[in-house]
């Protein structure tokens, strides 16, 4: 991990020549063409609405919808002005109605073949461009074993960010703001290995929650081939969980009998369920007499993170640095 970082530092990543059109691009299994960079844009996904805010294209969005939090407070300024269609997802009358060029996705469920919002076909026959974050589609599908979250056959890396960045980039024309988004990112994942001072006998095991539709009922927590597992791999923490799944329901018995270290969970603005909100899972987990027993929980050691953080985007970053940054807080004092 360390390797790939340092080279990402050192080489620019392919992809950063000016856009020749009419521009063709494969994207989760669709060919799109543009004829000039789009100039509408509808988002359906914070992690899309904050990478174009990232590549300084805020300019272009009409609209936005799926919102978990608050942006990071590097981009607060370039969107303190976006248009919200809706704070989950919007209907597709709503978004046709903004008159967009391209529509772009964090989830295929919600532009895809069972599209909550619509499929491409929909937006297509409209003239509207499609677009999926291909770490939505690379080796991750919805299986006969799992629940609608999905589960990947191949582990996640930020690498597969690093090339939608590359590829939006182009598709907007901006490639030096993508190159040099790139450079930022892996800089930052850089000083957050190096500001990593833990150094356990064995490596400590680590726990994500993210939510849950009952509090006593069995919890949504990420499996190790998510986001969450390229996370503790950079952080050389052990994920207990061992799914392919990206979010599997599990027990608590499960959970406490892993005894985990640390337990991460997901802050955010969403509250479909009781567990969406950080004060009633800390409470859960101080109260409830199972779960009050695991060492993370007797020693303080619960992370909180942006939900955003944990979902494959920009934020994975973000994670890194703060639970890097609490792993120095917990470690012991010499």
């Amino acid at each position: 991990m360390r390797i790939l970082i340092a080279l990402l530092l050192l080489f620019p990543l392919t992809g950063a020549s000016a856009a020749d059109y009419p521009l063709t691009i494969d994207n989760c299994g669709f060919k799109e063409s543009f004829e000039h960079p789009p100039e509408r844009v509808v988002t359906i996904g914070q992690h899309e609405t904050e990478l174009l805010l990232a590549l300084g294209l805020q300019d272009k969005i009409v609209g936005t919808s799926v919102w978990f939090g608050a942006l990071p407070d590097e981009l607060k300024q370039q969107g303190e002005k976006l248009k919200r269609l809706a704070e989950n997802a919007p209907g597709f009358e709503a978004v046709a109605a903004q008159r967009p060029e391209l529509v772009l996705a964090q989830y295929s469920w919600h532009v895809g073949p069972q599209g909550e919002v619509a499929t491409r076909q929909q937006f297509e026959q409209l003239g509207i461009r499609t677009w999926i974050s291909p770490a939505d589609c690379t080796a991750k599908s919805v299986t006969a074993t799992s629940n609608g979250d999905g589960a990947r056959s191949e582990p996640y890396s930020i690498n597969i960010i690093f090339d939608e960045i590359t590829a939006l980039a182009h598709i907007f024309a901006v490639p030096a703001r993508g190159e040099a988004l790139k450079q930022k990112l892996a800089a930052r994942i850089a000083a957050a290995q190096r500001n990593n001072h833990t150094q356990p006998q064995a490596p400590l095991k680590v726990v994500y929650w993210f939510s849950s539709t009952r509090l006593k009922g069995d919890p949504w927590v990420a499996g190790s081939k998510g986001a969450p597992g390229w996370i503790s791999k950079t952080l050389g923490l052990t994920n207990i969980i061992d799914s392919d799944e990206e979010w599997p329901a599990v027990t608590w018995e499960h959970i406490v009998k892993s005894q985990p270290d640390i337990i991460v969970i997901a802050s955010m603005e969403r509250r479909l369920y009781p567990a969406d909100d950080v004060a009633t899972k800390k409470q859960f987990l101080e109260t409830d007499p199972v779960t009050r027993e695991m060492p993370a929980v007797k020693n303080g050691h619960i992370v909180v993170v942006p939900a955003m953080s944990l979902n494959p985007s920009l934020r994975n970053v973000e994670a890194v640095e703060l639970i890097g940054h609490q792993m120095n807080a917990f470690a012991p004092s010499k």
